[in-house]
């Protein structure tokens, strides 16, 4: 059984939430290659880089039993952006996280897949809270943050950098 198979497929509106795959390569590299990857450690301009990022996002899901999906354009299929449940070794506690690819923005993906993701972690998975770690000046995602409901909760260091924690409502304020 490939590892993809094992990954749920979440359809919101004309979006798709699906496994990344190794066609994925090119608008993933680009995304980490460009100055929009400023706020998640980039820009990382090999695509050796993108390629290891792109496994790590398909590996957690066999190591942690979650993960982040690449979101789709349903219609087509063409990769939108990295959405999901994420959490490196080294952060406190999993998060969702978004990465939107150029072209994609402003058109409300972040917060359609971002909200299925949280969905997914209070239905499916049991969570009954989740955090979204924000770097403080990327002010697109603070603000996407405030319109999921989150609030400030502290913050953490990542690579030398402060990184706020901004907690999602848990499942209950959501009914």
């Amino acid at each position: 059984m490939s590892v993809a198979a094992a990954i749920p497929r979440l359809e919101v509106g004309d979006l798709v939430l699906r496994a990344p795959a190794a066609s994925d390569l090119d608008a993933h590299a680009a995304f980490r290659a460009s100055d929009r990857s400023r706020h998640v450690g980039g820009p990382w301009p090999d695509r050796a880089s993108a390629w290891h990022h792109l496994c790590g996002a398909a590996g957690q899901w066999v190591l942690r039993g979650y993960g982040r999906w690449i979101v789709a354009d349903r219609a087509t299929d063409a990769p939108l952006g990295l959405v999901g449940l994420h959490h490196p070794d080294e952060w406190p506690e999993p998060e969702i996280g978004w990465s939107v690819y150029a072209g994609a923005e402003g058109r409300g993906i972040a917060f359609a897949a971002a909200a299925a993701a949280r969905a997914y972690a209070y239905d499916t998975l049991g969570w009954r809270t989740v955090m979204s770690a924000v770097a403080p000046e990327n002010t697109r995602s603070m603000n996407l943050a405030a319109r999921m409901g989150c609030k400030p909760d502290g913050s953490f260091q990542f690579n030398g950098t402060d990184v706020a924690i901004m907690r999602h409502p848990g499942p209950e304020a959501l009914q």
